[in-house]
């Protein structure tokens, strides 16, 4: 008989490893329990359970409510309190706590088991009548917002009306009163108006029994699971939806007992610079979602320090330990109670891609971790972050400096004014660079917060929703800055006497915390002008930081790292950035230029050879010239140039006024250009005349184009350079086509060296993009030098999406749950984005293969997006890909991500030789 899975344990039963079953809260928990930190007791409810419910339908399992009746014992008797005792309650909070951090997207209820009879047991444990109904009106109107579905500006209303009473007693202005200032008798009466509130909007009159309390909550934080917010936080940082969310049932601590109470959250460093250190703030006489929240704005954990010094160095001893333990910079969350510390919670700290790369350099130093480890510690995309342009001095010099709040997530950003999430989001989608300003922000902006430049708030800390969230996306963020005065109504702040209104430009600058009026021009960032030679290296900190750091790198990896790049300007930048090479420059994109256009129009639209000998005449040296170019930027790295892929309707009139106006300029009549610009009109772009099958049907162009490369690179050979060209021939999908076309390319080529008696070393090769060149790629091995995979094209045939239609018509869909299937989206990520594995993947898999059987050397690469996306890079790393090639600021992230790719593998196999020897000296024993 298969044994019961057990669903839940105590804090001491589980550990760090554990996190999958026990969510990353859950396990953290967990693991500082058993290394005797004083975290309050509780459980933890498995990821399991939140999968089992969605397997039911929503319906909590059979039997797990008696099983939280015996775990809410062991704890009982762990406190020498009751739940649901009138005279000695036990108070719970409810937390959810999925196995990858995802900061406030899920929901928390604190102080659970308050009703009108345990709140006079609470107040005889305290002999604090105020403290007892703070905590209850607070219960209440987070049981009723996040369980009961009331809004929670309702009951923000009811609390504003009694802050207005108490300001007319008080004698002071409305927005000076804070929640402090309300009396017994206001709470008391929060109360009752908040039950009234529940009643009337939902029916339901308020539960008063814990238990039932206890099981609607833990419902409540399954259901969380799959809110927007959290589904968009999850489709935006490639979290699976199916991982479910542990609820962990905690012994509630009070921070808002008084000013020897107090509540707190920080950072072992400081997350925006890396800096050693306690980054901390806290609230004296509050509890943890006023500062979460960004309710209340914080004091610098130096109040800390001098008003309860003892307190403070013990929060210290305990930050240092878990840093040490985790061997990870830790973002803690604390109360202090009465003169007592607890620690509630620790997990990896967000950060920068400055802070990344300083804290993994430190540590190194410090002992603590070693090379290997520090390279597998950054996050790779954080590496993008490093490459942020920041305010132009000058012209900051004289912008208009009219706020100050706290730096919460460093870069310069500018843009206009909106102030609300929907906003910024269709404000984004017409082009518009946008700030999104806020009171604060919640999760429920997690779609605004993406779509904008930064983020500016007029309340909240470091540790604020908008400080996390924004850090952890890469967005530059200022919180805090109380001089702004936000009027949703009017749509515009004041601040100062100065009025910004929606559709305003500001510029914040997110590393001083500084808000500038106007949109105030950028400069590249400190590392691009450390390498582009405008700075010297050392005068520049995080230079020191970032080349220490990405020298581990290149020791470690082996996938090498081109670059995307269609102009010289581009191939220099992306080899400063650490590019060995271009892996694909596009030769489309050279066309389009206005003094080049109406020449290739005419080669198209040619009656006849002798026309097209003409136009072919005045484009070659547009093409040498490009080619010039990019070969002596990339000189002694290969440069893979890709003929011609589009089909040739994108380079014609697409009106009829446009062609008369080519007609005119061509002295050919309208009729006959129109006539032809119809006929070569694509119904199915993707699928129809481009690629390697114009270099059938119009040899002229190719031959043209491999002139072309070879004279510039037999010029750069006589001017003693080394070119290294490689010719790439796009979307063959039949050997045959690759045979076509790659003897012409071969005649040219020869023809070339003979003209100009200067021999240069090329190679031939195709971009793989289609299915079947995947399944026959051992017969299209033997007549290629190199294989580049277009994985953007490859995805589209692969799955027949259009990349260009899918994102706005249906992808969004296919990333959320599907109605009535909850837990279940149609895809886990967009394969735009992310490289699809079982499909695209495989058939990458087999092409490496079956190439390689026939030629064991073959180069095989990848060019698409994907080439700078860190899941999609390691992925190559496994398949034996020799190189990956991306844009120019995703090099070092290219980089990184190979580097993690080696270390992984490497760990993996030390991993795989000690489970040998254990098992070898287990039988050695036995023999």
């Amino acid at each position: 008989m298969a044994r019961k899975q057990k669903r839940i344990y105590l804090f001491e039963e589980g550990k760090a490893e554990m996190r999958m079953l026990l969510g990353n809260k859950g396990a953290n928990l967990a693991e500082m329990t058993n290394l005797g930190l004083p975290v309050p007791p509780g459980f933890t409810i498995t990821t399991e359970v939140c999968r089992e419910y969605y397997r039911n339908g929503g319906k909590l399992p059979e039997g797990l409510m008696d099983e939280v009746r015996q775990y809410m014992t062991k704890v009982e008797k762990k406190v020498g309190r009751k739940f649901g005792d009138p005279e000695n309650p036990l108070l719970v909070s409810v937390r959810s706590g999925a196995p990858a951090s995802m900061p406030g997207m899920m929901d928390t209820i604190l102080n659970l088991g308050l009703n009108d009879q345990t709140v006079q047991g609470l107040i005889k444990q305290t002999n604090d009548e105020r403290f007892a109904y703070d905590a209850y009106r607070r219960f209440v109107q987070m049981f009723g917002d996040i369980v009961m579905g009331v809004d929670r500006e309702e009951f923000e209303h009811i609390l504003n009306e009694l802050k207005a009473r108490r300001a007319k007693e008080l004698g002071k202005d409305p927005k000076e009163v804070r929640d402090t200032d309300l009396t017994t008798e206001d709470l008391k009466e929060a109360v009752q108006r908040f039950k009234a509130l529940i009643r009337e909007r939902t029916g339901r009159d308020f539960p008063d029994d814990p238990w039932q309390q206890l099981e609607m909550a833990i419902e409540a934080v399954f259901k969380s699971w799959n809110n927007p917010r959290a589904i968009s936080y999850r489709r935006i940082n490639n979290i699976p939806h199916d991982l479910g969310t542990a609820v962990n049932v905690q012994t509630m601590v009070f921070g808002n007992m008084g000013w020897d109470s107090g509540t707190g959250v920080g950072f072992t460093r400081d997350p925006a610079t890396g800096k050693p250190g306690l980054y901390a703030d806290y609230l004296p006489n509050a509890q943890g979602e006023d500062v979460v929240a960004g309710i209340r704005t914080p004091m610098d954990i130096q109040w800390l320090a001098q008003n309860m010094p003892n307190i403070y160095e013990e929060l210290l001893s305990y930050a240092k330990r878990l840093e040490e333990h985790y061997k990870d910079m830790q973002d803690i969350e604390f109360t202090v109670e009465k003169g007592k510390l607890y620690i509630l919670q620790t997990r990896t700290g967000k950060r920068t891609g400055i802070a990344a790369i300083r804290i993994a350099v430190d540590m190194v130093h410090e002992g603590l971790i070693t090379p290997d480890d520090a390279v597998l510690m950054v996050d790779a995309r954080l590496l993008e972050q490093l490459l942020y342009p920041q305010f132009e001095e000058a012209a900051l010099k004289q912008a208009k400096r009219i706020a100050k709040g706290i730096a919460a997530s460093p870069g310069a950003a500018a843009g206009r004014v909106v102030f609300t999430s929907d906003d910024a989001v269709e404000w984004a989608k017409r082009g518009e660079r946008v700030i999104l300003v806020r009171h604060m922000t919640s999760p429920d902006d997690i779609e605004g917060m993406h779509a904008a430049q930064g983020i500016l708030t007029s309340e909240g800390g470091r540790t604020s929703h908008a400080a996390v969230v924004a850090r952890a996306m890469g967005k530059t963020c200022v919180v805090g800055c109380r001089d702004i005065f936000i009027d949703y109504a009017n749509k515009q702040f004041t601040v100062n006497g100065t009025v910004v209104k929606e559709g305003d430009y500001i510029s914040i600058d997110g590393t001083n915390g500084v808000v500038y009026l106007g949109d105030v021009p950028v400069v590249p960032s400190e590392i691009i002008r450390v390498i582009t030679g405008e700075m010297k290296p050392e005068e520049s900190e995080l230079y020191r930081y970032y080349a220490e750091f990405m020298s581990w790198v290149d020791e470690r990896r082996k996938l090498g790292v081109q670059a995307n790049a269609d102009k010289p300007e581009e191939a220099r930048l992306a080899r400063l950035l650490g590019a060995e090479g271009i892996g694909l420059a596009r030769t489309e994109h050279m066309f389009f230029a206005p003094e080049r256009l109406p020449y290739f129009q005419q080669l198209i639209l040619a009656d006849d050879p002798k026309e097209r000998e003409e136009a072919m005449a005045k484009i070659l040296p547009f093409q040498r010239e490009d080619f010039y170019g990019l070969l002596k930027e990339m000189d002694g790295l290969p440069v893979i140039i890709r003929l011609l892929d589009p089909p040739l309707h994108e380079f014609l009139p697409h009106t009829e006024q446009e062609a008369r106006e080519l007609a005119e300029r061509l002295g050919k009549p309208f009729e006959e250009i129109w006539a032809k610009t119809v006929r070569l009109h694509e119904h199915n772009p993707m699928l129809g005349h481009r690629g390697c099958r114009l270099g059938v049907t119009f040899p002229e162009i190719y031959r043209m184009q491999v002139r072309a490369i070879m004279e510039a690179a037999c010029q750069l050979k006589k001017e003693g350079y080394n070119p290294k060209p490689k010719i790439e021939i796009p979307l063959v999908g039949h050997v045959n086509e690759l045979i076509v076309t790659r003897r012409d390319a071969e005649e040219v080529a020869e023809q070339v060296i003979a003209e100009t008696g200067v021999r240069v070393d090329y190679m031939i090769g195709t971009m793989i993009e289609v299915p079947r060149a995947c399944i026959t790629a051992d017969q299209i091995a033997k007549f290629a030098d190199f294989f580049s995979f277009g994985t953007n094209d490859l995805t589209q045939t692969v799955f027949g999406f259009s990349r260009d239609d899918v994102e706005g018509k249906f992808m969004a869909d296919y990333l959320e749950e599907v109605p009535g299937k909850e837990g279940t989206p149609i895809l886990k990520a967009n394969p735009f984005e992310v490289l699809d594995r079982e499909g695209v993947g495989e058939l990458m898999r087999i092409c490496v293969q079956k190439a390689r059987s026939v030629k064991p050397d073959l180069e095989i690469g990848i060019c698409g997006e994907h080439g700078g996306e860190p899941n999609s890079v390691w992925f190559c790393h496994e398949i034996g890909l020799n190189y990956v090639s991306c844009s120019a600021f995703r090099i070092p992230v290219a980089r990184l991500a190979a580097a993690q790719a080696a270390v992984r593998e490497k760990k993996e196999a030390e991993k795989k030789a000690a489970a040998r020897r254990r098992r070898k000296e287990v039988v050695e024993i036995r023999d």
